[in-house]
């Protein structure tokens, strides 16, 4: 679905990824962690086509990203950036429906299949009672699940979300996840995002792309990756792991004195 060729990321004199040889399988759903600063975000713009590698490249579908005509490529991927900034007042129903607008072609105006799917991406968020809101009054977990609404009525292959669970509550985190996890199982959907909740991230994701911040990375299932001597090096605190039942929880320990 994805992949990277030789993929060096710089920020300033800084180079956060170096030699990224990486390769994202249909239906695959894969967590990038790493420490504040690593180059999460800044990898993700990458792979969304929103800023150009100082090296390598981006595949998707085995075709170069910049080869992609624009239209098409909002047809492939969506993008769900870390924060965003409501300038004006449109309703929910209207951010939601401007996900839809690579499939107008030359129409104008939304159609009635543009309508059903903005609305059952609403409802998949349970934020349809917000419809006809102003974005601009929604609390914070509202307007990232109208947001998370919008990325999945524009209803594309690959979806690369950043920190998707940001200013949600509990239940709605895990809720979301279960979602992005069943999307990738049943719809074979292929999900690259950004988190801090191991014991999340764990749960729903089939991969994990592990950042050091300093060039080093390294990529593979969760069984193989996400093991607590290798966490602890790459997030550079100790972690160890408590079995409960089927599930995995991370716990960071204290640092002795």
């Amino acid at each position: 679905m994805i992949a990277t060729e030789q993929l060096r990321l710089d920020i300033g004199r800084r180079t956060l990824v170096e030699a990224l040889d990486w390769r994202v399988g249909d239906g695959e759903c894969w967590s990038v962690i790493g420490r504040n600063g690593a180059g999460k975000s800044t990898l993700l713009r990458t792979l969304a086509g929103l800023r150009q590698p100082e090296y390598g490249r981006v595949l998707i579908g085995q075709r170069p990203l910049a080869e992609w005509p624009l239209a098409d490529l909002a047809r492939k991927r969506a993008f769900l950036a870390q924060s965003r900034n409501d300038a004006f007042a449109y309703s929910v129903i209207e951010t939601v429906l401007s996900a839809r607008h690579p499939y107008h072609a030359n129409r104008y105006w939304e159609d009635t299949d543009d309508h059903h799917a903005a609305l059952k991406a609403l409802e998949a968020m349970e934020v349809a009672d917000l419809a006809e809101r102003d974005v601009r009054t929604l609390s914070g977990g509202e307007r990232q699940r109208v947001a998370i609404a919008a990325l999945l009525a524009q209803d594309t292959p690959l979806l690369l979300l950043d920190e998707p669970a940001n200013a949600l509550d509990l239940a709605h985190q895990v809720s979301v996840m279960a979602l992005l996890a069943k999307l990738c199982r049943e719809q074979k959907k292929t999900v690259v995002m950004v988190g801090h909740d191991l014991t999340l991230a764990h749960s729903v994701s089939t991969h994990a792309l592990l950042l050091m911040g300093d060039g080093r990375w390294l990529a593979g299932p969760v069984s193989e990756v996400m093991q607590p001597a290798v966490l602890s090096e790459y997030l550079q605190h100790p972690i160890d792991v408590v079995r409960h039942g089927s599930r995995t929880i991370f716990i960071p320990m204290e640092r002795s004195a």
